[in-house]
């Protein structure tokens, strides 16, 4: 069986013919590996100044490596791996017509990732913070330890690892409590209405004198906020030098606080209501008995 097929096969033919295939085809193998070789030593050239020149306009680090590592070297190659694959032979429209439409598919399946990343990109050009800055966004406070393309990495005074989505940090309101510098602390006290205020200002200020990492200029104030319900309503303002000291140094205010106003004498008031009765018509008085009545019986 096996003989009948070899003879009726030329076999010096076809292996003339894959012969010729092959040395036809070794100039262009030859010119695309050119191709190939040529892109990457475009992209090895290229880099170094691509850096530099970011690095000039202010761009993070991060964002550095993302378009030149990833970005800029991804597309770099991929334009050589058209060339090349055009020189031998492969359709290059139908190829890149297959890779748009796998492109969509997994745009439309990764919409969360891709706006994500383009948030990230985002926050690195705009700079709303840097790592080391202490920031409160999505009922999060704390320390921001590291900024990737997909998210943010903020460390609390907890010591626990908290990973906010870049979507969810453009789409917040977030504060920056380091960014300028000194930041101030306002702590609400109140005091009762028959107490003085310039002396319960003078007893708070003098209870802030000793709690560390308040800085001196600024001074501290001490200011009416309001007339409440049931108080006269303070706050004590202090800056400090350090946003991550916020939360120890406003409990430390509320306790010298609380401590000093009670050695004083001056009273901090509870919420309570007070009921004044200045007149009481008879026939008032008149249902008041004939209530009363029934239970005397």
């Amino acid at each position: 069986m096996i003989d009948e097929i070899l003879s009726r096969l030329d076999v010096e033919a076809l292996a003339t013919h894959i012969f010729q295939s092959v040395v036809g085809a070794i100039p262009d193998v030859v010119v695309a590996i050119v191709f190939l070789i040529g892109f990457w030593a475009a992209y090895k050239i290229s880099q170094r100044p691509l850096r530099a020149a970011l690095h000039a306009s202010g761009f993070h680090e991060t964002l550095i490596k993302m378009i030149v590592d990833n970005v800029w070297r991804y597309t770099v190659l991929g334009f050589g791996i058209i060339m090349a694959a055009g020189q031998l032979g492969v359709n290059i429209a139908a190829a890149l017509a297959g890779i748009g439409v796998a492109g969509i598919a997994i745009g439309f399946a990764a919409q969360d990732t891709l706006s994500n990343i383009i948030a990230g990109f985002l926050i690195f050009l705009d700079k709303p913070f840097m790592v080391g800055d202490w920031v409160e966004v999505d009922d999060q406070i704390g320390e921001v330890s590291e900024i990737t393309m997909r998210t943010t990495r903020i460390r609390t005074k907890k010591n626990t690892w908290v990973v906010i989505p870049n979507k969810t940090i453009i789409d917040e309101v977030l504060v920056n409590h380091s960014r300028k510098g000194d930041t101030r602390i306002d702590v609400p006290v109140g005091i009762a209405y028959k107490e003085s205020i310039p002396k319960a200002r003078e007893v708070l200020l003098a209870s802030v004198r000793g709690i560390g990492g308040i800085v001196a200029e600024p001074a501290p104030q001490v200011v009416v906020t309001g007339l409440g319900a049931s108080s006269v309503d303070l706050e004590v303002r202090v800056w400090i030098d350090k946003a991550s000291n916020e939360p120890p140094i406003a409990c430390a205010i509320v306790e010298a606080a609380k401590v000093a106003l009670d050695a004083a004498g001056i009273e901090i008031p509870f919420p309570h209501l007070q009921l004044f009765v200045d007149d009481v018509k008879e026939p008032v008085w008149e249902g008041l008995t004939a209530l009363r009545k029934p239970d005397a019986a």
